[in-house]
């Protein structure tokens, strides 16, 4: 149990790993079209991204890779419950990533329009629809005990699932708001830092919404009143949201950065600790629930699972650390074909 439990807590961080790295991407991406008004501003929030979001996304494949090798069954049933949602998106980081590289390619208004909204769609669809997914895990999924889900799209577009969306939205935007505040000089940062300080309170709604309607809607809550310890969790999470509006008014912006950073860190625990041990809840009937102990692969393989992810995950961490310092000066002209 003390395998299965640990690759459990090990999921959860991948996924906050991701939702870290690639948060502030897809937070560009849905400020472009309202930020960028000129096509220096365009050049500069794509090249304030172009080295790093490649790399971030290498997180969501460790991921999916985990689920797939650690908890198979899950792996199975999760995708192809959420096959519609997860297909759309694929579909759109695929968009996205070919956006940066073909807008340039040909001079051309329709062209580059065309590339300009995709780079949109691409960041605001995947920001959106993880925060649906991630909603309705928490709220249990409709499948039966052969794993067959009895819904459709609409039945994941329920109220609490589209609370999780509008939360992912706000939280990734204002990540990437914060992180353009750090990239970027002129017209367009304090633009960018006016935005940030309108989307502060925006979130600060969407979250408390968000934790109360966990209350009625989800059963997140149940070991956090078995151990009122975890509670911690939760103010950890909100003292950094809070951090956030603080060092905005500071106009220090690694610092603010680093508590948007904390507070996703801590959202995602938010939910992972309330869903434990179910990794795919089941909303039909609580056994058909697949969990950390029912739905792993054997101890064997954790085991080696385990031996590789001590010795990878540091150094890719590291590596990614090491690239941020490369890439956290100011944009300039250089930058705009670096990517």
């Amino acid at each position: 149990m003390v395998l299965q439990s640990t690759w459990f807590f090990l999921w959860g961080l991948l996924w906050a790993i991701f939702f870290i790295t690639d948060g502030f991407d897809f937070g560009v991406g849905t400020l472009y079209p309202f930020l960028g008004k000129s096509e220096t501003d365009k050049r500069t929030m794509v090249a304030a991204i172009g080295p790093l979001w490649d790399g971030n996304e290498v997180w969501l494949l460790t991921a999916g890779g985990v689920t797939f090798a650690a908890f198979p069954t899950v792996y199975a049933v999760m995708f192809s419950s959420l096959y519609t949602p997860l297909m759309l998106i694929l579909f759109a980081l695929i968009i996205r990533g070919v956006s940066f590289e073909f807008r340039d390619q040909i001079v051309s208004p329709i062209w580059t329009r065309v590339w300009d909204t995709t780079i949109f769609i691409g960041s605001f669809v995947p920001a959106l629809l993880f925060g649906v997914a991630f909603a309705n895990i928490f709220k249990g999924i409709p499948f039966n005990a052969e794993g067959v889900y009895e819904g459709n799209l609409m039945t994941l577009l329920n109220p609490y699932g589209l609370a999780g969306g509008v939360l992912f939205v706000l939280l990734f935007t204002l990540h990437g708001a914060l992180w353009l505040c750090i990239r970027t000089e002129g017209d367009l940062q304090e633009r960018t830092i006016r935005t940030a300080r309108i989307l502060w309170p925006v979130l600060l709604v969407a979250a408390v919404t968000f934790l109360g309607a966990s209350w009625f809607a989800t059963d997140l809550y149940g070991n956090y009143l078995a151990q009122p310890a975890l509670f911690v969790i939760i103010a950890i999470t909100v003292a950094a949201l809070v951090a956030i509006r603080f060092f905005i008014a500071k106009e220090a912006w690694f610092k603010a950065w680093f508590a948007s950073c904390t507070t996703i860190f801590g959202a995602t625990f938010y939910g992972i600790v309330g869903l434990f041990p179910n990794l795919f809840p089941s909303s039909l009937d609580a056994a058909n629930s697949l969990t950390a102990f029912n739905a792993s692969s054997s101890p064997l393989t954790l085991k080696i699972m385990l031996g590789v992810v001590l010795i990878f995950i540091p150094l890719v961490i590291a590596y990614q650390i090491w690239a941020y310092s490369i890439f956290s000066h100011k944009v300039s002209e250089e930058d705009f074909y670096a990517h």
